[in-house]
């Protein structure tokens, strides 16, 4: 039996073309479970929600109302709501004196705020089905450093506190809070990276499993926190080939990498 039939699954920052959001929503699916997708740009989700057989919501982030019409959308939608994913993120490399306070505003509201509005509005969705599960996506940074990312770091950091938070207070509800730590991974978001030479190497001598991981390792992962099978909750999971028991490449190690590749040709 697939092992989320009969689920309904609320998936939000599915709006890049084949990003993890969509990736995980399309393993949702496949795995039996009724999926509302949700993003910024609604005819940009039309395909995957026609597809999956899944509906496309408009849904930002950033935005207290648009989180709880988003929700109570997508509530409406699918009869309920049993688990949710929250796939949306910017990543900003700025030097640490350099980041201004415009930036420090858009990363909070994004990737803090967001997440703790969006979980206002799911608990009580959650409540009317006896339970449910809440995937946040963060990243192995909230644990480990990375040079000129801390506006970045602080926010992951700051939401998988959060999480506990729910977990800790919500779980007499049945409500699980929980959340996912990639590593570098391919999605369209790395695609630049991944084409400077010698960069990708640079990051991947890090990674125990010798390489860095998918959109579909991080699915796979929420497929997981979300099924009945989970008894798990307040925890953070890393899914980074390791990555976390090592650390990523100082800027001199990065340089280097790229300098030799160029210079191999």
């Amino acid at each position: 039996m697939a092992r989320l039939q009969g689920k309904t699954a609320l998936v939000v920052g599915a709006a890049g073309k084949d990003n993890m959001g969509q990736t995980i929503a399309r393993r949702f699916a496949a795995e039996g479970a009724r999926v509302a997708i949700a993003g910024r740009k609604v005819d940009a989700m039309v395909p995957l929600a026609d597809e999956i057989g899944g509906v496309a919501i408009a849904g930002d982030m950033t935005d207290r109302a648009s989180i709880f019409a988003m929700v109570d959308a997508a509530e409406q939608a699918l009869g309920g709501i049993d688990i949710a994913v929250n796939a949306t993120g910017w990543g900003l490399l700025k030097p640490f004196l350099d980041t201004t306070q415009d930036d420090l505003d858009a990363m909070y509201a994004l990737q803090l705020r967001g997440p703790f509005q969006l979980a206002q509005a799911l608990i009580p969705a959650m409540e009317r089905r006896g339970g449910g599960s809440i995937i946040q996506i963060s990243s192995a940074t909230a644990t480990i450093m990375f040079h000129d990312h801390a506006a970045y770091m602080a926010t992951k950091a700051g939401t998988d506190h959060m999480l506990r938070t729910v977990a800790n207070e919500f779980g007499h509800l049945g409500i699980r809070a929980n959340s996912v730590s990639p590593g570098i991974t391919e999605t369209p978001m790395t695609a630049d990276a991944a084409a400077v030479p010698g960069l990708m190497e640079a990051f991947r001598k890090g990674y125990p499993l010798g390489r860095y991981g998918t959109s579909d390792d991080i699915a796979a992962s929420c497929v997981f926190l979300a099924s009945d099978e989970c008894f798990m909750t307040g925890q953070n999971l890393q899914v980074s080939g390791g990555l976390t028991l090592r650390a990523n490449p100082g800027k001199a190690d990065i340089e280097a990498s790229v300098a030799a590749a160029m210079a191999a040709g």
